[in-house]
Order: C-alpha cells, then structure tokens, then sequence
C-alpha cells in the first residue's frame, strides 16, 4: 500500500518521557549509593579475612617461637648432659666431638619427626565430621 502525504502519519524525533525512569538527580544519588556500597561490600570481604589471617599468622608465629626455644633448650639440656654424665669416656682427640654429635643427631629426629607432622595436613580449613 502507498501512502499519500496528508494520509499517512508522520515519525516525530521527540522522546515520550517514561514514567519508570528516575531524573538525573536520582541517578547521581543512586549513583553514589552504588559506589558506597560496593565500597563497604569491598572492605567486608578483604578486610575483614585479612583480619582473621593475621591473628592466625600471629598465633601461629609466636607458637613456633616458643616451640622452637623450648627445642633449642631441650637440646641443649641433652648436650650438657651427655657432657656431664659421661665427660671422662670422650678424653681422647676425635672422640671429644661425641656429645655434639650425639645433640646433631638428636635435633635432625626432632626436626624429621616436625616436618613430618606438618606434611600430614594439606588444608588449613577444619575437616567436616
């Protein structure tokens, strides 16, 4: 069908204003609550574990100061013993050397017998029961 001029209507360039759509000053304020509750979504999700990993890295570093102090005393404790209670057994040249061995081998257990127990768990996270 042909369309005649005068009959057939004509496309205007003027937009209908659309209830459904807020003003530009209801976007500039939902704009800025957008961005601050992404901000406060950010801070809650890498603050708040990051938090909560350097408590744990605390603990877990000051627990392995004090273990490893006691280890260095325990060994030491072994070495002076071994000095004390059987001294007059290690007088010759090589033989003097004994007890520290007998210390060197005893710190290589322990720390074989650390490393081992550290190994056993892969995760950090609680097995489910």
């Amino acid at each position: 069908m042909i369309c005649m001029a005068a009959a057939c209507p004509r496309a205007t360039h003027m937009t209908v204003p659309d209830k459904d759509i807020p003003s530009s000053r209801s976007d500039s304020a939902d704009l800025a609550s957008v961005v601050e509750l992404v901000k406060d979504y950010a801070r809650q999700e890498t603050l708040g574990p990051i938090k909560g990993a350097g408590k744990f890295l605390g603990m877990g570093a000051a627990g392995a100061a004090l273990l490893g102090g006691g280890c260095v005393f325990l060994i030491l404790g072994l070495l002076r013993m071994v000095q004390n209670e059987f001294g007059r057994s290690f007088r010759s040249t090589w033989i003097n050397m004994m007890p520290y061995a007998i210390a060197l081998v005893a710190t290589v257990i322990v720390m074989t017998f650390a490393a081992w127990r550290i190994s056993k768990k892969k995760t950090l996270q609680k097995e489910s029961r």
